[in-house]
C-alpha cells in the first residue's frame, strides 16, 4: 500500500512542478504579452488574421461572443458528422473503411465537438486515417481551445470595470491553439513517438503468428488462423492532443491500455501528467491575471484536496481487492513478488498504482482516456471516478471548463456565506447579484440534470438492458456511468456497456450537447455582467476568498450539491454492490 501512495505522490509532484510555470506562460498569452515563441508565431498569427479577415482588436460583448461559439460549434458538428458518414468516399482510407451509421456519426460528432470524446466504436476498425486526422484531431484542438477562451472571457469579466466587451473569440481561439496547444502537442508527440507510438500513413501490417490459433466459427466448423493484422496510423499526433486537450478519444479501441498508444512506463508518465497539466496550470493563470495569485492558489488547493482524497480511496480499494478475491484470507493479496490487489481489467505492466491514478486523473480532468477497464474496479473504486464526473468535472476538469465550473461554485459559495452573515456577497471585488446567481445555478446544475434525466429514461427502456454486461446493481452502475460520462463531457466508459444503438447514440449525444453549452453560455453571461460592474472596496464585511475557511466552504458546497443530486442513484448502484460484496 505504501508503494501505491508513493507512486501517486510522485505523479502529483511532477504535475505541480510543471503546472506553475505553464500557468504563467498561458497568462501572458491571454493578455497578448510577449513570450519566447512570439518571434516565431506572431507573423503566423498576423497572417491568420489577414487571411480570415479577423479584427483582433474588436471587443465583443457576451452575446456576440456566445453567438460566435454557437455558430462555430454547429458548423464543426455537421462537418464532422458528414466526414464520418461519408468517409468511404474520402481520401486516406487504405483499409477501405465504410461510413458510420447516421446515429453513430451524430453521437461521435457531438462527442468530439463537445470535448467529450465518448466512443461507441473501435477506432482501428471503424475510422479512416482522414477521419482520424482531419475530423477528430482537428476537433481535439478547437474543442479544447473553446473551453480555454471562455475562461479567458470570464477572467476579463472580473478584471474589466464598466465595460461591455469580454474579448474577441477568433483572436482568443487563434492564440490558444497557436501558442499553447500546438507547441505542447508537438513536444509530447515527439516524446511518445520516440518510445514507439506509431506515426505513419502506411496501410495496416500483417505478421505471421508464432503458433497458429484455431477459431471456432458460428456454424460449428473450425478455422486455423496463421496471420494477424497490426493496425497502424498517425497515432502520436492525435494521442498528444487527446491527452493535453482533455479529449481522451482513443486512436485504437482499447485506448491508453493499447501497447501502441502507451507502450512504456515513460509514455504512461508523460500522458498521465498531460491529463491534468493545462487544467492545473489555468488555476495559476487565473490568480496571475486577476492580479491576486492567492485566489488561484485557493482554487487549486480546493481541487487538489479532492483529487488527493479520490486517489487515496481508489488506491486503497483496488490494492485491498475484495473478500471474494481473498477467498476468506486463503489467497495472499499483498505486493511482494506479485501485482496483488484487484488486477482484473488492468495491464500487468502498469499495476494497481498507475492504473488507479490514471482512473482518477482522467475522470478528474474530463479526459476520458483509460489504461485499465473501470468496469472491473471494486465497487468503491468504480464509484470515485463516477462521482468525479457527477460533481460537474470541477476537480480540475476540462481545459478551461473545469475552472470556470469551479468559479461557478465559488460564486454560489460566496452567496451562501453572504446569506449566513446578512451581507451582500462579493467575489474578486465584484458584487454577486441575482443575475449572476441564476447563471451560476445553471453552471452548477446543468450536469446533474442532464445525467439524471438521461440515465433515468435509459434505465426504464427494456432495450437498454440488452446493452448491459452485468445485471443488478452493477448493471445500473454501467448505465449511470455512461450518462455521467456524457453529462460530465468526460468520455470514459465502464467498458462493459454496448452503447451503439440508435436510442443510446442519440440520447447520449444530446446529453453531451446540453451539458457542454448551457454552462458555457451561462458563464459568458456572468462574464458580460461582471465586466459592466464597478469594483467595490474590500471592507470588514467582505468574505476572504483565499483562506482555508473559503477552501473548506468551496469543497463543502461542491460535495453537497453532488451528494444531494446523486446519493439515491449511487445508493442503488455502486453502494448497493459494495454492501452485497461484504454481506
Amino acid at each position: 500500500m505504501t508503494n501505491v501512495m508513493i507512486q501517486m505522490a510522485v505523479y502529483c509532484t511532477v504535475l505541480i512542478v510543471l503546472a506553475i510555470p505553464l500557468g504563467a506562460y498561458i497568462g501572458k498569452v491571454m493578455n497578448g504579452e510577449k513570450v519566447f515563441l512570439s518571434g516565431i508565431l506572431r507573423p503566423v498569427e498576423g497572417l491568420i488574421y489577414k487571411v480570415l479577415k479577423i479584427d483582433k482588436d474588436e471587443d465583443m460583448n457576451w452575446k456576440k461572443y456566445s453567438a460566435c461559439i454557437a455558430v462555430f460549434s454547429v458548423l464543426s458538428l455537421f462537418v464532422l458528422w458528414a466526414i464520418l458518414c461519408f468517409q468511404k468516399f474520402l481520401p486516406m482510407n487504405p483499409e477501405g473503411m465504410d461510413g458510420m451509421s447516421w446515429h453513430l456519426g451524430f453521437n461521435t460528432a457531438a462527442s468530439f465537438t463537445t470535448n467529450t470524446n465518448w466512443q461507441a466504436y473501435s477506432g482501428e476498425s471503424a475510422l479512416s486515417y482522414f477521419s482520424q486526422m482531419a475530423g477528430l484531431t482537428f476537433q481535439n484542438f478547437v474543442s479544447a481551445a473553446i473551453g480555454i477562451v471562455v475562461l479567458y472571457a470570464l477572467i476579463r469579466g472580473f478584471v474589466k470595470v464598466k465595460e461591455r466587451g469580454i474579448g474577441n473569440f477568433y483572436a482568443d481561439m487563434t492564440r490558444t491553439v497557436l501558442y499553447v496547444l500546438m507547441p505542447l502537442s508537438i513536444i509530447l508527440a515527439l516524446a511518445i513517438a520516440s518510445q514507439g507510438v506509431p506515426q505513419t500513413f502506411q496501410p495496416y501490417d500483417e505478421v505471421q503468428l508464432l503458433e497458429p490459433v484455431v477459431v471456432e466459427n458460428e456454424d460449428g466448423t473450425a478455422t486455423e488462423v496463421t496471420k494477424a493484422v497490426i493496425p497502424l496510423g498517425p497515432g502520436a499526433s492525435q494521442i498528444a492532443i487527446k491527452q493535453l486537450g482533455t479529449n481522451g478519444g482513443g486512436f485504437w479501441g482499447s485506448n491508453s491500455a493499447h501497447p501502441f498508444e502507451n507502450p512504456t512506463i515513460f509514455t504512461n508518465l508523460l500522458e498521465m501528467v498531460s491529463l491534468l497539466l493545462i487544467p492545473a496550470a489555468l488555476c495559476f493563470t487565473f490568480g496571475r491575471n486577476v492580479k491576486d495569485k492567492r485566489q488561484g492558489i485557493a482554487i487549486f488547493l480546493a481541487m487538489f484536496i479532492m483529487l488527493a482524497a479520490a486517489l487515496a480511496v481508489v488506491g486503497y480499494n483496488e490494492q485491498a481487492g475484495t473478500p471474494q478475491l481473498a477467498q476468506e484470507g486463503e489467497v495472499y493479496l499483498g505486493t511482494e513478488g506479485q501485482a496483488g490487489g484487484n488486477m482484473e481489467g488492468k495491464e500487468t505492466r502498469f499495476g494497481i498504482a498507475t492504473s488507479g491514478a490514471w482512473a482518477v486523473f482522467t475522470t478528474a480532468a474530463s479526459n476520458g482516456s483509460v489504461n485499465s477497464m473501470h468496469d472491473s474496479y471494486t465497487p468503491l473504486g468504480g464509484l470515485v471516478p463516477m462521482l468525479l464526473m457527477q460533481l460537474g468535472e470541477v476537480v480540475f476538469g476540462g481545459t478551461g471548463c473545469g475552472l470556470y465550473g469551479m468559479i461557478g461554485f465559488a460564486v454560489m459559495t460566496v452567496f451562501i456565506a453572504g446569506l449566513m452573515v446578512g451581507r451582500t456577497p462579493e467575489y474578486l471585488c465584484k458584487k454577486i447579484e441575482p443575475f449572476e446567481m441564476k447563471m451560476a445555478v445553471l453552471v452548477c446544475l446543468a450536469t446533474p440534470v442532464a445525467i439524471l434525466i438521461g440515465s433515468g429514461i435509459g434505465a426504464l427502456l427494456p432495450a437498454t438492458h440488452d446493452s448491459l454486461n452485468n445485471p443488478g446493481a452493477h448493471g445500473l452502475s454501467e448505465v449511470l456511468y455512461a450518462y455521467s460520462s456524457a453529462g460530465g463531457n468526460n468520455g470514459s466508459a465502464f467498458a462493459g456497456f454496448n452503447a451503439n444503438t440508435p436510442f443510446l447514440n442519440v440520447s447520449i449525444g444530446l446529453v453531451m450537447l446540453f451539458a457542454r453549452f448551457l454552462p458555457m453560455f451561462a458563464t459568458l453571461a456572468i462574464a458580460g455582467s461582471l465586466a459592466g460592474k464597478k469594483k467595490v472596496a474590500i471592507s470588514s464585511g467582505t468574505l476572504p476568498t483565499h483562506n482555508a475557511m473559503f477552501i473548506f466552504l468551496l469543497i463543502f458546497v461542491v460535495l453537497l450539491i453532488g451528494a444531494l443530486s446523486f446519493f439515491p442513484a449511487l445508493s442503488l448502484g455502486p453502494a448497493a454492490e459494495f454492501f452485497q460484496m461484504i454481506a
